[in-house]
């Protein structure tokens, strides 16, 4: 372990020198392959402590996806269903490893976001995870191993400069964590409030049913907006983070941008998403922007003639407004988390829509009532944590 290691730059190239360091001991960190940046090791270290809390928390492995220190998904190792295979396109006869169906899960919630992620594991990454990972484009990825058939994998991704990290799992922060913000330097403890379903005891709306389901979905909410920029929102279903808003300066806006990533994910669930006939030779990238745009209000971009002949065989019939909406009826079983108290009642009204039964948050607005009465008005069981989560 080394005590210190330069980086080409800083945030961006014109912020020079540029390093990461312990003030005491070593780094708990090593560099197996490439040369990870500023923000590479920000990604990293954010990532790896979400995944390291998933695992302690739910027992299963645990994966995350992320893009500007911010998770664009996160995921516990559950089995992936036939539809779930096609849907993140892993060949049907693919061995997969819990591990692997963690970071595929993770990776698949927000695959627009994804793209060009930095990849956390829990757990040592094996060679299902690295060969899922080679045909996607990332970053890099950190965890706390690797096989050796995975390196040689991950190795001979992007011209054999891909970046490897690996982290020492028994590694424990200082107790106080510093940042410097225009030469002046920040101190604070570090942030280890425990999650775990003790927090959803409270609940003080008129549905009081919390399956064992749910309470799994909302800790991987709540861990989830833990290391996700301020403010945030998380929807989380069978073990699986389907949207994220984050970094809003408005509630709600937090609420509708996760909101409408929970609807995107569960729109390509839909028969007709899943049998586009998308040309053979399309890059995964061109093919998942073919479908964030064929499912948006501009369509036509890839339907119209002259532009369908470029991704697909034969030209497929637009979904409707009125087909969406009947469509996204049939989500249900969500689980939402809140970094900090909703202020009103319209967060929740937004949140139904995307098929929310359930709601953890800290509580504390002076409208309580009002976000309260609208959770009664449509069945839903929310838990005040008294825990706020913010994240900077």
């Amino acid at each position: 372990m080394a005590v210190e290691l330069e980086l080409k730059y800083g945030c961006n190239p014109n912020q020079k020198p540029a390093r990461i360091f312990m003030r005491e001991g070593e780094l708990p960190v090593q560099v197996l392959n490439g040369r990870p940046g500023y923000i590479n090791f920000m990604d990293a270290l954010n990532s790896w402590q979400l995944v390291r809390e998933l695992k302690e928390a739910t027992g299963l492995p645990a994966a995350a996806s992320f893009k500007h220190v911010s998770p664009a998904g996160a995921a516990v190792g559950l089995p992936l269903t036939e539809v779930e295979r096609r849907l993140y396109f892993v060949d049907m006869d693919a061995p997969l490893t819990p591990v692997a169906c963690a970071y595929i899960r993770a990776r698949g919630a927000d695959r627009m976001s994804s793209y060009g992620d930095w990849a956390a594991l829990s757990d040592v990454c094996d060679a299902a995870t690295a060969r899922y990972l080679a045909r996607e484009v990332s970053d890099g990825i950190i965890a706390p191993g690797y096989t050796p058939e995975a390196m040689e994998i991950l190795k001979s991704k992007r011209k054999g400069n891909y970046n490897v990290v690996q982290i020492d799992p028994d590694y424990q922060p200082a107790a106080l964590e510093y940042k410097d913000v225009f030469g002046v330097t920040f101190e604070q403890g570090h942030n280890n409030q425990k999650i775990d379903a003790s927090l959803l005891q409270n609940l003080v709306t008129q549905a009081k049913d919390l399956p064992a389901e749910a309470q799994r979905d909302l800790v991987i909410a709540l861990i989830t907006l833990k290391y996700t920029q301020s403010n945030s929102v998380c929807y989380v279903r069978d073990g699986q983070a389907i949207g994220v808003g984050a970094g809003q300066q408005s509630r709600i806006h937090c609420t509708r941008l996760a909101g409408n990533k929970a609807d995107l994910w569960w729109l390509r669930h839909h028969p007709r998403v899943l049998d586009l006939p998308f040309k053979t030779d399309i890059r995964r990238p061109d093919r998942d922007n073919t479908i964030d745009v064929y499912l948006s209000e501009d369509w036509m971009d890839v339907l119209a003639d002259g532009a369908w002949e470029q991704f697909f065989t034969r030209k497929p019939e637009p979904l409707s407004r009125e087909e969406k909406r009947a469509w996204l009826d049939t989500l249900d079983g969500v689980s939402l988390g809140s970094d900090a108290f909703f202020p009103f009642g319209d967060n929740i009204e937004r949140a139904h829509r995307s098929g929310v039964q359930y709601i953890a948050q800290p509580g504390g607005s002076i409208r309580d009532d009002h976000v309260i009465d609208t959770c009664d008005k449509y069945g839903i069981a929310m838990a005040f944590t008294g825990v706020r989560l913010f994240h900077h």
